[in-house]
């Protein structure tokens, strides 16, 4: 039996900066318009005005996954130059107020604000998704199980959201500690079977909770229409090598758990409050702290966990094709995450301002 393709699809969520005063600026949907003439759908507005999205179409490798990033990152960046605006990819940004920034006039964003009302309008946040094919919605479920355990590893590395509204948050993404006002958010609980899912988003439908399963907002998810597993903890990353790294290493974990699956061999499941604990952590420190390895119920540093990490997959990168994209994790232990080089333009210079002006530079690193 051959090995599944395991596809990819990557979604990235930017903000629309004023080049004159660094702020936050609403590009009034010109920049999904203009788009959807040369990206068609892989552009959308945002809730909030100041955010544009776009993504991936369905990747067999990670090859065409890079290519197409840098391909969006660039046509985005050409079209907000268009209507006098720069782009940026960070997490949070570290000065505006999400009370200056305008909501998309939709009527799906109407209905999430009045259900939701300031937990909604206050959520100026920037994320990062990636989808994974696999072959059924039972396979799905298993995934979603066992990854759970490795969900704040690839947080820490993601963490690029240290300011909120002008404040230094002592936090490494502090987009984490926003979001979580939502409800039907963070490390989902387990599952026996798609069946045993199907039945609780069914009951939240029937009950007026939701009234589809994407308004389960978890930082993974068997998607509700389509046979891929989403990860959705990352914060949005500065560099397409960072987006592309982490979108790597989540590819290769689901490869590793089919692997072990097909030989018979079971991840632990761990309980959804401890992986809990090591998400704060991660959120907290990012990858200068520590977080518990549960099986050997220590606290280890973070780094050395991701090192840990990266050889559990390495048997599945070569199959892959990925093997180059996943150690660029060794450059971003090395250089720090986001957040850790945010902090120290801030440090040296004080001044936010400089802070968007090194994410600035740091988004179109690469291209």
């Amino acid at each position: 039996m051959s090995r599944p393709v395991f596809t990819l699809g990557i979604e990235e969520e930017f903000q629309t900066i004023d080049p004159v005063t660094r702020d936050l600026r609403s590009h009034m949907s010109k920049i999904v318009e203009d788009g959807r003439i040369t990206l068609h759908e892989q552009v959308k507005a945002e809730m909030h005005e100041s955010v544009v999205e776009v993504g991936t179409n369905i990747c067999k490798n990670i090859d065409e996954a890079r290519t197409e990033v840098v391909h969006l990152r660039r046509q985005v960046i050409e079209l907000a130059d268009r209507v006098g605006l720069k782009i940026a990819a960070a997490g949070t940004h570290p000065f505006s107020r999400w009370q200056d920034q305008p909501i998309t006039p939709d009527a799906r964003y109407d209905k999430i604000v009045e259900e939701l009302q300031e937990a909604a309008r206050s959520n100026l946040v920037f994320g990062m998704h990636v989808h994974v094919g696999i072959e059924n919605r039972d396979l799905g479920v298993y995934m979603m199980n066992a990854l759970r355990y490795f969900l704040p590893h690839l947080f820490a590395l993601s963490t690029n959201s240290p300011f909120w509204e002008g404040r230094e948050t002592g936090y490494k993404s502090f987009r984490t500690k926003v979001f979580e006002r939502f409800p039907r958010t963070g490390i989902p609980g387990f599952f026996h079977s798609a069946s045993d899912y199907d039945e609780f988003l069914a009951l939240l439908i029937k009950t007026g909770c939701i009234d589809n399963g994407k308004k389960i907002w978890w930082d993974i998810r068997l998607h509700p229409f389509f046979d891929t597993i989403e990860y959705r903890i990352c914060d949005m990353m500065m560099r397409a090598d960072e987006t592309i790294a982490v979108a790597a290493v989540m590819q290769a974990l689901v490869a590793k758990i089919y692997k072990l699956k097909e030989q018979n061999l079971n991840f632990r499941v761990y309980r959804s409050a401890l992986i809990k604990e090591n998400k704060w952590r991660a959120a907290r420190y990012g990858i200068s702290g520590t977080l518990i390895d549960f099986g050997t119920q220590e606290e280890k540093p973070a780094r050395q966990l991701i090192l840990e990490l990266l050889d559990f997959v390495d048997d599945v990168l070569d199959d892959l094709g990925s093997r180059h994209e996943v150690e660029y994790v060794l450059k971003m232990l090395e250089m720090g995450t986001g957040a850790d080089r945010q902090l120290a333009v801030f440090h040296q210079t004080g001044d936010l301002t400089k802070v968007v002006d090194y994410i600035l530079s740091e988004t179109t690193h690469g291209l």
